[in-house]
């Protein structure tokens, strides 16, 4: 089973507890489940559905609707996902028996195969009554409720049409999934998976960026094609070999998407497979070149999702957009004949996600996404998507800068400390190795039986204690009873780690030592039996917590000292930024980013930098900074609970007199809440001045037309004595 992220599986427990309010309705209740592409949307419903009906008593069956492919794909994942467990079938229409879905049976529908008039589907011409109205009716006849999920439900129909299909179905709850519902009205629950989330557990880039430094390119006599094209596969090779400095096999992939075969579709194709070849040498002969079309599929797309796959350019149309992941697709080529384009998540969902599922430190460009076009302008339509792409640029003005070399910090997610990590399987393959495991079992343990209570009686109900009874008949247990066995074994042998994380690692430990020195199939009902024997559990468990133990030593406790912290020994101002839709331009002087971009500035800030913008403020240059990115400044601290944390202070400014102020703007109840902050601001600057540095600052409020900073070690405030606190004057 999949390892779920934080993200998915508080997602997953979010959607329990609202299905288990949803079914307490005398209602049929909607659902919507909106999470961005990338964020594993399949997967989390795929848990979600393996634990509700696991833990319900109830019985259900389910409907699951996507478009064009994607119920074919999805059926497929899930099909994966519960092939140890089998708690649910996965089914099309041939695969039901009786003309109904069984319970925890899943049936996977093609939207468009649905006439909508009246939901008439037909499996096969002379069975008439195998239809999907009848197949709901018989599956209610036998007493179970349907829940419907509809997949993608943005590309399905309109809002109108999905609800006559909730009406003709009549499930118990529907669940929208999306990453823009349309489902508007009579909406029940809403489950949302932030974007912010996924890319802090580094699923997805951090941006994506079209057409980056374009300003600076000297265009000569290139016409537009030529020039997107040429920067894309300049792109691709500066990609490529940061990949090879991060020791990664990834060959990055282009995606160049032609316009629809109305707007002339096969011309645009001849051109870029010109292109390509004549002044590239990227072809499909030298299997650099892969082609995607209804009419034309080359013989070089086998394979091509895999990280290290030859092929570095795919041409392809709008309609492979959805569903289809290739996470080493990092470039995106968009030719269009109007002059603008609707820019959805789905578009760039193509080349959002990351290769390795993780953020790379030494080169940030591979945390990002690439758009090439020829476009004079994109609309961006979507909440998501401005959140997402950029499309403004801001450079560090050269002539005013000197290096200022700060020292800084970034605290990366540790998700070793509450499971167990890849390394888990070495420890316990090592520590089998210790204590010499292989010969304390047995390779034919006793059977693995179920005592099942024999002639009991009850002779008074009042009375406490055991049930009378002759005895215990020993039932043997099935291939189905043992692996549930197993599975209940490993989570209860987990703690203290969350067994919902760490079971998977577990049994990989245990499966790659049965196959290593006995050559077991992994899976197998015999590995189970060996180790769930009563001959062989106790030498089993006691390694396990062997191996625990030396993880907690050799992985949690490093981890302890070493707090994932990524020191950045010279900071600068970065060279550039990239900043996306909810970013305004700003007009304000002195600051060392040109253009100054901003997203919804708080009063005080706005107001200090109106401040830092006076010419008769000795001000040389100032930076607004951002966060929960390495490439902002932030000084370590501690919080209430004594966790380490990054403070990512609001403002760098460079004064005329050669000193560097740190300052955080607050009002409100937030100037009272600054303590731990603040603290660690002043213990980092007393650090630093020892070193030579030139810091001051600290937080910052407006009083009376008056602003006032506060540098005390111990900080304290109260805002009917503000004699501690300074009066910032320049």
């Amino acid at each position: 089973m999949i390892l779920l992220r934080d993200y998915q599986n508080k997602a997953v427990e979010m959607l329990l507890q609202n299905t288990e309010n949803l079914l307490r309705s005398s209602e049929n209740e909607i659902c919507v489940f909106q999470a961005p592409t990338g964020s594993g949307k399949t997967i989390i419903m795929a848990e979600f559905l393996r634990r509700f009906v696991n833990e319900s008593k109830r019985k259900f069956s389910f409907i699951w609707i996507s478009v064009r492919k994607l119920h074919d794909q999805s059926k497929d994942k899930l099909e994966r996902y519960y092939e140890k467990e089998r708690l649910l079938t996965c089914s099309y229409f041939e695969d039901l028996q009786d003309n109904r879905i069984g319970e925890n049976e899943i049936l996977f529908i093609n939207w468009h195969s649905i006439n909508k008039k009246d939901i008439n589907i037909y499996v096969k011409d002379n069975e008439q009554d195998n239809n999907l109205n009848n197949i709901i009716a018989n599956t209610k006849e036998d007493g179970r409720d349907i829940i419907l999920i509809i997949d993608e439900s943005h590309h399905t129909a309109s809002s109108e049409k999905s609800r006559e299909l909730i009406e003709i179905i009549s499930p118990k709850i529907t669940y929208e999934v999306s990453a823009t519902p349309h489902l508007k009205e009579n909406i029940s629950a809403i489950v949302k998976v932030n974007l912010s989330d996924v890319k802090e557990e580094e699923m997805i880039k951090m941006e994506i960026a079209v057409n980056p430094e374009f300003r600076d390119i000297k265009i000569g006599t290139r016409n537009a094609d030529d020039l997107v094209i040429e920067q894309a596969l300049e792109k691709r090779k500066e990609l490529l070999r940061m990949y090879k400095e991060e020791k990664s096999i990834v060959n990055p992939l282009i995606l160049i998407q032609l316009p629809d075969k109305r707007e002339g579709l096969e011309d645009k194709k001849n051109e870029v497979v010109k292109i390509l070849k004549d002044k590239f040498n990227i072809t499909e002969e030298n299997g650099k070149l892969a082609i995607w079309l209804s009419e034309d599929k080359s013989d070089t797309l086998p394979n091509i999702e895999k990280p290290d796959n030859e092929v570095e350019v795919l041409i392809f149309k709008q309609a492979i957009a959805l569903g289809w992941d290739c996470p080493r697709a990092s470039i995106l080529v968009i030719f269009r004949e109007s002059k603008s384009v609707t820019f959805t998540i789905q578009t760039i969902g193509r080349i959002m996600r990351m290769p390795e599922q993780k953020h790379y430190v030494k080169h940030e460009e591979l945390n990002k996404g690439f758009v090439f076009t020829n476009l004079e302008n994109i609309e961006i339509t979507e909440d998501y998507v401005k959140e997402y792409v950029t499309i403004y640029e801001s450079k560090r003005k050269p002539d005013l800068y000197n290096n200022i070399s700060l020292h800084s910090i970034y605290l990366k997610p540790q998700r070793e400390r509450t499971r167990l990590s890849g390394e888990f399987p070495k420890i316990f393959a090592k520590v089998a190795s210790q204590t010499k495991l292989k010969d304390s079992i047995t390779l034919k343990p006793s059977k693995i039986v179920n005592p099942v209570i024999s002639d009991g009686k009850i002779v008074n109900i009042d009375k406490v204690g055991e049930i009378e009874h002759e005895g215990t008949v020993e039932i043997q247990l099935s291939e189905k009873e043992i692996q549930n066995r197993f599975d209940e074994f490993v989570t209860s042998n987990c703690t203290p780690f969350a067994p919902r994380d760490s079971s998977d690692r577990m049994k990989t430990a245990i499966y790659q030592f049965l196959e290593k020195e006995y050559k077991l199939e992994k899976y197998s009902t015999e590995a189970q039996q060996i180790v769930m024997g009563k001959e062989n559990v106790q030498a089993f468990v006691d390694c396990i917590n062997l191996s625990k133990e030396q993880y907690k030593t050799t992985v949690v406790q490093q981890l302890s000292e070493k707090r994932e912290l990524q020191e950045v020994e010279k900071w600068e101002v970065p060279i550039i930024i990239s900043y996306n839709g909810q970013y305004k331009q700003g007009q304000h002087n002195n600051s060392i980013m040109l253009p100054l971009y901003l997203k919804k500035p708080s009063e005080p800030e706005q107001k200090f930098m109106e401040w830092l913008s006076d010419p008769n403020n000795k001000v040389k240059w100032w930076f607004k900074n951002g966060e929960k990115e390495i490439k902002y400044f932030a000084v370590l601290y501690e919080d209430e609970s004594g966790k380490e944390r990054g403070f990512y202070v609001d403002f760098i400014v460079m004064f005329k007199n050669g000193t560097i102020g740190l300052f955080d703007t607050k009002s409100g109840i937030t100037t009272k809440d600054a303590g731990p902050r603040a603290e660690g601001l002043q213990r980092y600057i007393a650090s630093e001045n020892k070193k030579g540095k030139k810091l001051w600052g600290g937080i910052l409020i407006y009083v009376n037309g008056t602003w006032r900073y506060n540098d005390d070690k111990k900080y304290r405030y109260d805002p009917a004595n503000l004699s501690n606190w300074k009066v910032l004057s320049i």
